[in-house]
């Protein structure tokens, strides 16, 4: 069976409810509402009222000047955050990326209450906790993005409380990079705890100690690509311990810009209780993994990062959604798939993100091409 023939085909999942909607990069819900940062412009963000999961409908949606792509989105209460960056190529002149605040207490009618900028490309992937903001700007005088921590005590004037970089990303304070262009840079910040956890691309990932959040400190810093072709996405830990241990969920991701044609993108499992040496355990590929196909990517992405138990719902692109038992780190088994009909007009399927609202239980997919899926997991 090809993988088209099994689109629509799942285990270990019921569907809710679908909404056609423009490619999203990223879902958060909270609460009876459910947002969507979409990947390409004029479709910026929206909100949907999921209080019938059955029947998800649009309440609001912020568009995007040409160029310019806010496919990443955060709520904590009654502030929204979305990041601006360039989309189709070099920026244009009129360009500006950064992270936008937005007060969302009417879901209806979003306001812009503030704008970090931020130089280059603007901002890719971040994290909110309510006061703080961990984010992945392009900055002047460094090569590539780098980790910053933004000061969101006041959300309409937000302010820098700290920077970290991978030396030799500082070009104009002398630091010479050993790495080709920016495949060396800051892609997705994730803080749990004092800690806080960052995928670096095609350099792996760093775990920084935070507990002076103006003064961050390298814990440890590990890297496989190369060997493995695919960059790091996302470096997500699991809240609890697993067999006595500490352990680390991490995502790389399916692209073009890979060292090698093969393998495809996949998940490992990384112990990191002496944080200071992670260690690689295990690591899980979708059982029918097939070769790179630029036109159809089939490999790992995104994580769902709301964690409570051992189950991991990961998004693989062509492949869909997969549920994985990390019970046992040193042996990943899968226990579930969902593999939707690809969106309105669309003829594949490349599941981009995952969230799992753990007051409902309910599971939100979104893809990157069109389409919104809401799943309940019965595995």
């Amino acid at each position: 069976m090809t993988q088209r023939e099994c689109y629509g085909t799942s285990k270990g999942f019921r569907q809710i409810g679908h909404i056609d909607i423009p490619g999203g990069g990223q879902i958060v819900v909270q609460g009876q509402y459910a947002y969507v940062g979409h990947l390409a412009p004029p479709h910026g963000t929206s909100i949907l009222d999921i209080s019938d999961p059955g029947n998800p409908r649009v309440v609001s949606h912020l568009e995007v000047p040409p160029g310019t792509h806010s496919h990443k989105v955060r709520v904590h209460g009654d502030l929204m955050l979305v990041n601006y960056e360039s989309y189709g190529g070099v920026p244009g002149k009129a360009f500006q990326g950064g992270l936008k605040i937005f007060d969302v207490s009417d879901r209806t009618n979003p306001r812009q209450i503030g704008f970090f900028r931020a130089a280059g490309t603007g901002v890719h992937r971040f994290d909110f906790d309510g006061r703080y903001a961990y984010f992945s700007p392009e900055v002047e005088g460094y090569l590539g993005n780098i980790v910053m921590i933004l000061d969101l005590q006041n959300p309409s004037r937000p302010a820098e409380l700290s920077r970290w970089w991978l030396p030799g990303q500082w070009t104009a304070g002398g630091e010479e990079p050993t790495w080709e262009g920016i495949r060396h840079r800051c892609h997705h910040p994730l803080r749990h705890g004092d800690r806080l956890y960052v995928s670096y691309w095609h350099a792996g990932f760093v775990i920084l100690d935070i507990s002076d959040p103006t003064n961050p400190q390298l814990l440890s810093h590990l890297d496989w690509s190369p060997p493995y072709p695919c960059p790091t996405h996302t470096a997500l830990p699991i809240p609890h311990p697993i067999m006595g241990r500490k352990i680390l969920v991490v995502t790389d991701e399916e692209v073009i810009d890979r060292l090698a044609d093969r393998p495809n993108a996949f998940m490992w499992t990384v112990d990191i209780t002496e944080e200071t040496r992670p260690i690689p355990i295990g690591t899980y590929r979708v059982p029918n993994d097939q070769p790179f196909n630029p036109a159809e990517w089939f490999g790992a992405h995104q994580p769902q990062e709301q964690v409570s138990g051992n189950t991991i719902f990961v998004t693989w692109f062509a492949g869909g959604l997969r549920a994985v038992d990390i019970s046992d780190p040193y042996h990943l088994k899968e226990i579930g798939y969902f593999m939707p009909h690809p969106g309105k007009g669309e003829s594949m399927v490349q599941s981009n993100d995952v969230f799992l609202d753990q007051q409902s239980g309910l599971i939100f997919l979104v893809d990157r091409l069109c389409g919104l899926d809401i799943l309940e997991f019965t595995g």
